[in-house]
């Protein structure tokens, strides 16, 4: 009945929105934008790739109804703009509001309704046909197929319009026609100079005899050119110098194609064009301005050093160490020009993270020109900045919380270009357990340059930017969960094997976790205390059964959990309890351990993405992790639960593989389709326990979302449990990403996965283990939508999560809670994946 009440009003507002009269402000002999139709030789086109030649586009709509719009129709154009106009309009009001209270309060009055007003009007406005806008669209889509080769296409527009309804329908016909063919291609190279470097290049090109003619491949084989004789030291080189020249009349639909390249480039001296023929440019010195600034530029340097016949001036002192900053510096005097030296040498600086901004300009050395002096004007950055950083949390075991990271940053700390960053960290929260908070400090020292002893800093190149980051911090919190201390020290190599490719080493990265507080546990996992309650009623045959609460709670609790464990009666009798008990005693072992945590891992990644506006590109990441393998060879030693320790601490001892997997497509009209898979596996040795920090758990508004953090699993187990971990992670997600209007985004998405466990330990029931393909009809799937506001820096989302498939439930596992009140509500920070 509930669920009906949601559906009837969910219908009733879907209505009145529809009802909304979406041509309030299109005017007579006017018509609202509908739709735009594009057929292709006869078939409806729904590619975005056409898309975007169109100039005009319907207003946006989300589940058909243009929501934007109906708030711009809440406005009025004509309504007042100013105080003095609406006291005008409505005088009665205005007088009233003046004599209860004073002239500022009735303008402010009168301000509220005008900017209210103009708040309505600043959403999506009317999308009006523009016969002109339609007439351009067409020669857009003709200039296009044009460029594909259809050099005899033809595109007609036809506006279908409604006077009753103020709406139209623009529809695009287009007709291709045959497409041209390249028939005989022929390459004309001027200059002798330009000819032996293409010759001894062995450069393949892109125009194919028999392929069809498209302006792309031949943007491509220019650009290639250019490349190639730029990177040969001929750094006057252009596309101005090259020359395509096609017949498209010819009746058999094909066409010769003659490239040339100039011998000459051609330049303006004192009103004059003149032509000199291209030479091949040596870079003969090099100097490089470490604290240049616009204002300054017109000063005398006052300090200046050389190292490998590089200059480094500056108009205070040099305060950076040459030998490493030449390191960022790749064109080398008396070398022969390369453009991706120029680019390499750009981007190195940058990644420096010390430098504003990097200008560098050429210029003829001496007069000759054939030779270059190459300035560099780097500017500083502030060398000491300060970050603030805070959030909002809220989960299943966090009712609202608060978190905040003050940073101070030094760079250049030892003239190297170093960052040296100290870090305090602070949180608080409310939990069902009480009010809870964190505290910590960390400082790192990120170097440009690989640290590493026996000529090991010379394993990675230069150009692939290595970088060494060392780390050392430690926290402490109070009332969350057993009153955790942490140490971590970390040292870790990065680098660039190319502009799509990362790699990254940690090395000693190690993490001691020390729990202050185990008396708390059943205090903090009520679920599991009130649940051994049961089993107790069951394993003393009392229903009146109830463990201690006062001062010996703890103590009772585990030796009770501990008598049951080994009656091997009770496990024959009463399994399904005995079982229960086993659980909970495993997870206590677990979490209230004490872990060494020493950590080496390897990880590959892979972008494609080219900017942050790029909407179609791949991510692929996989990191392989090993703890315990080094430290467990030097040492022997074993405490009570026969677990191996290093300095007395249980030493974690596993390896862990994860692999993660995105995908994007544009899909046009401002939609995006995305796709993420996630694997992960955790294979302890020497009877080793995971660190609960280190295990894998499932849901939250990153994961899967119609679950709370730890919420899901594992496997068909509905445990009832505050946190839920295992040992094995699957995760796949895809999403649907469009716009509403203005800032507002909106999303559909299904998100499918589930934890299970693959420790092979006798401690976990069978409901929780991973048993193969069996296993996948455990996998929960979650569904629903979000809406996202962008504001550009960040992405604030709401996400609604619906249960559509719960493998723990017994009967009826598909849409049993797919209703509002079972529904999760994410609140997050930028996209979830």
């Amino acid at each position: 009945m509930e669920l009906m009440k949601k559906i009837l009003f969910l219908v009733f507002l879907i209505s009145i929105l529809t009802a909304c009269n979406s041509v309030k402000h299109v005017a007579e002999n006017e018509h609202l934008l509908a739709e735009n139709i594009i057929f292709v030789d006869s078939v409806k086109s729904n590619t975005g790739e056409l898309q975007k030649y169109i100039l005009q586009k319907p207003n946006s709509r989300f589940l058909g109804i243009p929501f934007g719009l109906h708030i711009h129709n809440l406005g009025n154009h004509s309504k007042p703009k100013t105080p003095t106009e609406w006291g005008k309009k409505f005088p009665n009001t205005y007088t009233f509001i003046r004599s209860v209270f004073s002239e500022k309060q009735s303008i402010a009055y009168a301000k509220a309704f005008i900017n209210l007003n103009n708040w309505y009007l600043s959403f999506d406005k009317p999308q009006l046909v523009d016969d002109i806008k339609v007439k351009r669209s067409a020669e857009n889509l003709s200039a296009y197929f044009k460029t594909q080769g259809y050099f005899k296409s033809k595109v007609n527009a036809r506006i279908q319009r409604d006077s009753i309804q103020k709406k139209a329908i623009v529809s695009y016909t287009v007709h291709k026609g045959k497409p041209t063919i390249l028939d005989e291609i022929s390459l004309d190279i001027k200059s002798e100079v330009l000819d032996s470097i293409y010759k001894s290049s062995g450069m393949t090109s892109l125009l194919k005899t028999g392929s069809q003619y498209r302006d792309e491949t031949f943007r491509k084989e220019a650009k290639n050119v250019v490349k190639l004789f730029r990177n040969n030291g001929i750094y006057h080189f252009s596309e101005s110098a090259l020359g395509f020249y096609v017949d498209s009349t010819r009746s058999d639909f094909k066409t010769d194609v003659d490239f040339i390249i100039s011998s000459n480039r051609l330049f303006e001296k004192d009103g004059e064009y003149i032509e000199k023929p291209f030479k091949v440019h040596s870079v003969k010195k090099v100097n490089v301005y470490t604290d240049y600034t616009f204002n300054r530029r017109e000063e005398a340097v006052k300090d200046s050093v050389s190292y490998g016949g590089i200059n480094f001036y500056a108009y205070d002192k040099v305060k950076y160490n040459p030998k490493y900053l030449s390191q960022a510096i790749f064109l080398k005097p008396n070398s022969i020009y390369k453009d991706t030296l120029r680019v390499l040498t750009r981007s190195h600086i940058k990644s420096l993270k010390n430098f504003k901004s990097t200008n560098i300009k050429f210029s003829p050395y001496q007069n000759k020109d054939d030779e270059l002096e190459m300035d560099v004007f780097l500017t500083p950055t502030e060398k000491y900045t300060l970050g603030f950083e805070t959030e909002l949390t809220h989960s299943n075991i966090r009712n609202i919380g608060t978190s905040g990271k003050f940073s101070i940053t030094n760079r250049n700390t030892f003239k190297g270009s170093e960052l040296f960053k100290l870090s305090f960290l602070g949180s608080w929260f409310n939990s069902t357990v009480g009010p809870g908070w964190e505290v910590g400090t960390d400082v790192s020292i990120e170097i440009p340059r690989f640290v590493a002893p026996f000529g090991l800093s010379n394993f990675v190149p230069k150009e692939m930017s290595p970088r060494t980051l060392v780390s050392l911090g430690s926290s402490f919190q109070k009332n969350i969960g057993l009153d955790r201390q942490t140490f971590t020290f970390m040292t870790d190599f990065k680098w660039n094997y190319n502009s799509r490719k990362t790699i990254q080493l940690e090395i000693f990265n190690t993490q001691y976790v020390k729990n202050i507080n185990v008396g708390r546990y059943f205090d903090i996992y009520r679920s599991e205390f009130n649940t051994l309650n049961e089993v107790g009623k069951v394993y003393n045959n009392n229903p009146n059964f109830s463990l201690p609460t006062d001062d010996t709670k703890f103590d009772s609790t585990l030796q009770f959990m501990n008598t049951v464990f080994g009656d091997s009666n009770f496990a024959a009798t009463n399994p399904s309890e005995y079982t229960t008990n086993v659980n909970i005693l495993n997870r206590f072992n677990i979490i209230t351990s004490d872990f060494l945590i020493p950590i080496l891992a390897y990880s590959y990644t892979y972008n494609n993405q080219s900017n942050f506006r790029d909407t179609n590109f791949s991510f692929f990441k996989i990191r392989v992790a090993n703890s315990g393998n080094i430290m467990g060879l030097l040492s022997n030693n074993r405490n009570a639960n026969d677990k191996r320790t290093f300095l007395n601490i249980p030493l974690a001892q596993y390896f862990k593989t994860d692999i993660e997997y995105k995908k994007f497509w544009d899909i046009g009209k401002s939609s995006v389709l995305g796709f993420r898979s996630f694997l992960g596996a955790i294979f302890t040795y020497d009877n080793s326990d995971i660190p609960f920090i280190k295990s894998y758990f499932a849901g939250g508004s990153n994961d899967i979302r119609a679950w709370q953090t730890y919420e899901l699993g594992p496997g068909s187990r509905a445990t009832g449990l505050e946190f839920n971990v295992g040992s094995l992670k699957f995760l796949t997600s895809a999403e649907y990403r469009f716009d509403i209007f203005s800032k507002l985004k909106g999303a559909l998405f299904v998100d499918a996965g589930n934890i299970w466990d693959i420790t092979g330990s006798s401690l976990v029931d069978e409901a929780s283990r991973f048993k193969g393909l069996d296993s996948l009809s455990e996998i929960a799937i979650g569904s629903g939508f979000g809406a996202r506001v962008d504001f550009s820096f960040l992405v604030v989302r709401l996400d609604v999560g619906f249960k559509t498939y719960e493998p723990y439930l017994s009967s009826k596992k598909w849409f049993s809670n797919y209703n509002f009140s079972n529904a999760v509500y994410n609140i997050g920070i930028n996209y979830p994946f």
